[in-house]
């Protein structure tokens, strides 16, 4: 594989729109949602229907809302009639991934301007059960996808010598980091570690408080190339670098625990972006952190930490925005907040754009240039990550 699979466009965000994340959208259809994001982003970027060349759109398992390749009735919606359209799928991480796909599109010099969206509404389905039917040639999940993963959590913690609350500091420290989101789903401004601690266990060491909730929700960006960027109105988001690596769900020696694919997947954005050292030049990340006890797991994975040692930053505060620490990770208040899982990586890679735009409000970061924004989906199996940045690469 190419050290740098980054092509001679360089290429940028101008259009952020999200929609609210709540447990249900019963106001909308999904084609609604998915338009009223987009209609979202155009707004931002102050762009029409007509200035964009196409579409590229990403959702989650078709079985979670049981409606198969929605993206043929959706072309509609998003205004795609006559234009290039494609459909990205690769499980948790499809939000990423598919945005990866858009700025490919522009960073090629196909395409000038390009839509992208992602989307889920978990309410018209059952996620955690159509994740827990024994599916053909795939390991039993055990009732969702936190059955999958708490035994590798709990050989993280085995390993690292991590103490129990670590996990609970992270789920207070996020649930806080969304209150002062308006669209986050969970709203929990007073939310305490005990009442993390004593919620109810659902698969050990996870508890109730601990594991994200079911959201509706969509997510859009418009993604626009270098001489359209530079007479954008708002502050362009650079992007930096892009990087999507996978690997299988099972081998023999596979390294559950700290995958190989996430640490090359790092390596090659951070080389891309020209980060050396994370911790120093990273300003704030929006990372896929599903169960609180992936913070710190990520930490390691991601190069913000040596091994065994991520979940002492945890502690140290160092990841939390409200306690001053100099790297915050979810500001947005992260998936424990929010999550549509077919967006949820889109929103990771939009909040990092939003916060070298200086767009997040009460959740923006001081001073925030550089930012990282990073999805894994399946069984920690596919990973999408980029680096975006309020700097022009020279």
């Amino acid at each position: 594989m190419s050290d740098n699979n980054k092509a001679g466009v360089l290429a940028a965000v101008v259009g952020v729109g999200q929609t609210k994340y709540q447990t249900k959208r019963g106001d909308v259809s999904i084609a609604g949602m998915v338009r009223e994001a987009a209609v979202n982003a155009l707004a931002d970027a102050e762009l029409t229907w007509d200035d964009i060349d196409a579409v590229v759109i990403g959702k989650a398992p078709d079985m979670f809302e049981g409606i198969v390749m929605p993206e043929l009735y959706l072309a509609d919606a998003l205004g795609c009639n006559g234009k290039p359209m494609m459909r990205v799928h690769t499980a948790g991480s499809v939000g990423g991934s598919t945005a990866i796909v858009a700025a490919t599109h522009v960073e090629s010099g196909v395409y000038d301007r390009v839509l992208t969206v992602s989307f889920e509404k978990q309410s018209e389905s059952n996620a955690m059960w159509a994740l827990s039917n024994p599916q053909p040639f795939s390991p039993h999940l055990n009732a969702g996808a936190g059955g999958y993963f708490a035994p590798i959590i709990r050989e993280y913690i085995r390993r690292s010598g991590a103490p129990l609350d670590v996990g609970i500091r992270v789920a207070t420290k996020d649930r806080i980091h969304g209150s002062k989101n308006p669209l986050a789903h969970l709203q929990l401004p007073d939310i305490t570690e005990e009442q993390v601690a004593e919620s109810p266990m659902l698969w050990d060491p996870l508890r109730f408080l601990e594991a994200c909730p079911s959201s509706d929700g969509a997510c859009a960006m418009v993604i626009v190339n270098e001489e359209l960027a530079d007479k954008a109105t708002k502050q362009p988001a650079w992007i930096r670098g892009t990087a999507m690596r996978s690997e299988p769900t099972m081998y023999a020696g596979r390294e559950e625990v700290n995958p190989q694919a996430g640490r090359d997947c790092a390596a090659d954005v951070y080389k891309q972006a020209g980060i050396t050292n994370p911790r120093e030049q990273i300003d704030c990340a929006e990372i896929y952190v599903p169960f609180s006890w992936y913070e710190p797991m990520w930490l390691e994975n991601l190069g913000f930490a040596e091994e065994g040692e991520g979940w002492k930053l945890t502690m140290e505060g160092v990841t939390s925005l409200h306690e001053g620490g100099d790297t915050p990770w979810n500001p947005s208040g992260g998936v424990l907040s929010s999550n549509p899982i077919g967006a949820s990586g889109m929103i990771r890679f939009a909040e990092a754009a939003q916060q070298v735009r200086g767009e997040c409000g009460d959740h923006q970061v001081p001073n925030a240039k550089t930012a990282m924004g990073h999805a894994y989906g399946g069984g920690a199996q596919f990973y999408a990550m980029w680096i975006v940045s309020s700097e022009k690469p020279e």
